[in-house]
């Protein structure tokens, strides 16, 4: 969450000639709601259940970036969709840069109640780390890492980009 996904993958997806696809972006199409209502109206896991659906799809097209909300990988499925489709990435920051992106963010479902509670720092840091460990053998599977913490944008599109290029001219 707030690792760069969404700011990053469209421009990336241009750069590539490829087409970019925000997973909850294409949840809030589908429903008609945020995703933070979805989490309080109908739950998690009616999301988890309708992310998992609309990723299975959006798994089988060629040259396309996928961002991916900050659970999706965790659920093993959903995890084994995405190895078996692509490349997977992750844009890695540490929990206190994740602080600073997320701290006044109330559409975030997993922190909006620290947002709203107006929650110490300490706290909020340790619910990120909370959620990273929790996810952490997902996220260090990834093909490819990339720091976020203080990188700019171009600059890691750049490298991610030469990185993808590479890749597939080594498969051709």
């Amino acid at each position: 969450m707030t690792s760069g996904k969404s700011t990053i993958g469209p421009i990336l997806a241009n750069v590539l000639g490829w087409e970019f696809y925000d997973l909850d972006d294409e949840l809030v199409k589908q429903t008609g709601m945020e995703i933070v209502d979805i989490f309080q109206i109908k739950g998690e896991e009616y999301f988890r259940k309708i992310e998992n659906e609309r990723l299975t799809e959006l798994s089988i097209l060629d040259n396309a970036i996928i961002s991916l909300g900050g659970g999706t990988i965790a659920n093993s499925n959903n995890f084994e969709i995405i190895k078996n489709s692509g490349s997977l990435i992750y844009l890695k920051a540490t929990p206190e840069a994740l602080y600073n992106r997320l701290k006044s963010k109330i559409d975030r479902p997993l922190f909006r109640d620290l947002v709203l509670g107006e929650a110490n720092k300490a706290d909020f840091i340790e619910r990120i780390r909370e959620r990273l460990k929790e996810r952490e053998q997902y996220y260090e599977a990834s093909d490819y890492i990339f720091d976020t913490t203080n990188a700019h944008i171009g600059d890691t599109v750049d490298k991610i980009a030469r990185t993808i290029n590479r890749n597939l001219d080594e498969k051709s």
